[in-house]
């Protein structure tokens, strides 16, 4: 099922997940709400939506009520992606990242409630499994955080099932699992692995792994994302209300096979990225060893089957790469 003819409104609209949420929506004939204070976001991830006469900008904080109340008006649908990511920013700022995550969070809960909208479908976090060792990862078996940032999306899957209980807002979460595509940056210090690669094997330069190379996560394609938004916007199955569901393909890659896929995708465009070594440095501090989800629920509850493992995906995303890379 796809969200069409509704009204949406996208929190985190001009970065890397929304912007991509808001061109697909924008597809199937919906009126969609973008709000973003474009603190990680970038309004040229927008150009092209905000051509749509269908698509609205509003440049603003979820720290603010009053922000959140007036992009809730009349809307049916929120999808709410906006965040502070990173959990090396939150070790870092772990002020800053409970004020975004969490007061942010519950400022767009009370005013998706306030304004009656349908349903309250919200970006969460593979973090949320933090020390525990059960491989795959299960939505119902949880460990202790390891960051502040994990903190922060755990809370929000606590505030989420409360105002489903107590206010009959439909709620579902979705937890995000190494999320990977066009418009996501390279650079910053906070850069995710795959742009961040990707931009020093175009410069022809290393990549450094952070340890031997054995960590594992389940990379997952944007499309897949958008794809489970749409399904749990639309389910009419009662059972998946108030409930979180792992996003992800199911299968995991290490670091150093990562690395390898990408230089064999890029070597495509450019042979000389085949022979460029790989380096490694240190483990990051608050990084999990391995993350591989469970999609059986996914698959029950929502009829959720991946469009695209790894390789797929992969192929997709060095085509939009080579081309940005062209036009610098």
């Amino acid at each position: 099922m796809k969200i069409q003819n509704k009204k949406i409104l996208v929190t985190g609209a001009a970065g890397f997940i929304g912007s991509n949420l808001v061109e697909d929506l924008l597809l199937h004939n919906n009126e969609v709400i973008g709000l973003d204070n474009l603190s990680t976001g970038f309004l040229h991830n927008l150009t092209a939506s905000l051509e749509n006469p269908q698509f609205k900008f509003i440049q603003g904080d979820i720290r603010d009520l009053a922000t959140c109340n007036e992009a809730c008006m009349g809307v049916d649908i929120v999808l709410h992606q906006a965040a502070l990511g990173s959990v090396p920013r939150s070790l870092e700022d772990p002020i800053a990242t409970n004020e975004v995550n969490i007061t942010g969070f519950l400022n767009m809960l009370v005013a998706a409630r306030d304004a009656e909208v349908d349903r309250f479908v919200y970006a969460s976090s593979s973090s949320t499994y933090g020390d525990s060792t059960h491989q795959p990862k299960e939505e119902g078996i949880i460990g202790n955080p390891l960051s502040p940032y994990a903190v922060t999306k755990r809370v929000n899957e606590l505030y989420a099932e409360v105002f489903a209980k107590n206010y009959n807002l439909e709620t579902i979460g979705l937890r995000y699992f190494n999320v990977y595509g066009k418009h996501q940056s390279p650079n910053g210090a906070y850069a995710a692995v795959i742009p961040k690669f990707v931009d020093l094997l175009l410069k022809h330069e290393s990549p450094m792994i952070n340890g031997d190379g054995s960590f594992s996560r389940d990379f997952t394609y944007i499309d897949n994302v958008i794809q489970m938004i749409h399904l749990a916007a639309t389910t009419e199955n009662k059972e998946a209300l108030g409930q979180v569901f792992n996003t992800a393909v199911g299968d995991r890659t290490t670091l150093l096979e990562l690395t390898e896929l990408l230089k064999e995708h890029l070597g495509e465009y450019d042979e000389k990225i085949r022979q460029i070594p790989i380096i490694h440095g240190p483990n990051r501090a608050g990084d999990i060893p391995h993350s591989l989800a469970s999609i059986e629920k996914a698959k029950k509850l929502l009829n959720y089957n991946p469009s695209h493992q790894l390789n797929e995906g992969l192929k997709e995303a060095m085509v939009w790469y080579w081309n940005e890379n062209q036009k610098v």
